[in-house]
């Protein structure tokens, strides 16, 4: 397995196992295990999927050493504040059933950024978590946040696929060294991704579908993928990217599907962030 190397020192795959919306503990519990036997070692979850029980369970019952396992989960702004976010990691913890975690997000740019990153900050000098990081930040609040703070965030976690490649967003993160990730790397199947001429075509060059196709594009521009599939053959096949490589040419023909355009919503839209502040009443 590829991995990245954080701006810590930590290193991490390049390719991991997400659970987004995989809201019932059972299939859960069963897609992470089934992921955890494929061979992923990197699983992400979030306190506001309502499954960390459920991913700390298939990990125990793995018998997979926990140091050989990439753990990420995500702090929720309801819980932003340097208090709230210290018992809300606990919380993450105690449902994960680990000492500690690998990666810990702040999930959304809005509530109390800075209390909350003053407790993730302190969390990471205490190892309880081995890097921290944040996810949906757009490139202004990611250098403010990094600007005003001791320990800049290791990854931000953003929407990333073909439609939507966040170049600049990336160019970004290279010059303040923090590693893009990928969420929604299948667009959620949006645009006809999974029927898009245009990947089809690639993908019968290699003798590889069209997800293939999009993991192993955005793995060799060095962001960190995260697929979600419950279905068993889909898990192994995004796993299975590694055994070739996109030409150049076929590399810019999927550059050229940027709409540079969200396919869900924009976290600068202030009709979208009243509706997060609303969350958190």
């Amino acid at each position: 397995m590829k991995k990245v190397t954080l701006n810590n020192g930590v290193e991490m795959p390049i390719l991991g196992y997400g659970v987004y919306q995989i809201h019932d503990y059972e299939e859960c519990k069963k897609a992470v295990h089934t992921a955890l036997q494929t061979g992923y070692r990197s699983i992400d979850t979030a306190q506001a999927y309502q499954n960390e029980k459920a991913v700390g369970d298939a990990i125990k019952e793995s018998e997979i050493p926990r140091e050989e396992i990439f753990l990420t989960t995500k702090l929720w702004i309801s819980d932003y504040g340097y208090e709230k976010a210290k018992k809300a990691f606990d919380d993450s913890l105690n449902k994960l059933q680990i000492d500690y975690v690998d990666l810990y997000l702040l999930h959304q740019p809005f509530n109390d950024i800075y209390g909350s990153w003053k407790a993730l900050e302190e969390l990471n000098k205490s190892g309880k978590t081995k890097a921290i990081g944040v996810s949906n930040f757009y490139p202004d609040r990611l250098v403010d946040l990094i600007s005003y703070n001791e320990i800049p965030p290791a990854l931000n976690q953003i929407e990333t696929h073909v439609f939507n490649q966040r170049w600049e967003d990336q160019e970004v993160m290279k010059k303040f060294d923090v590693q893009h990730e990928s969420w929604a790397p299948f667009a959620e199947g949006l645009s006809d991704f999974f029927s898009n001429e245009e990947l089809e075509k690639i993908g019968k060059k290699y003798g590889k579908s069209v997800a293939q196709v999009t993991l192993r594009w955005m793995i060799q521009r060095n962001i960190v993928v995260i697929p979600k599939s419950v279905t068993p053959s889909r898990i192994k096949q995004n796993f299975e990217v590694f055994d070739f490589e996109l030409s150049e040419e076929d590399m810019n023909v999927i550059k050229n599907l940027d709409t540079k355009t969200s396919s869900f919503f924009d976290h600068r839209d202030p009709e979208r962030v009243e509706w997060f502040a609303k969350l958190t009443r």
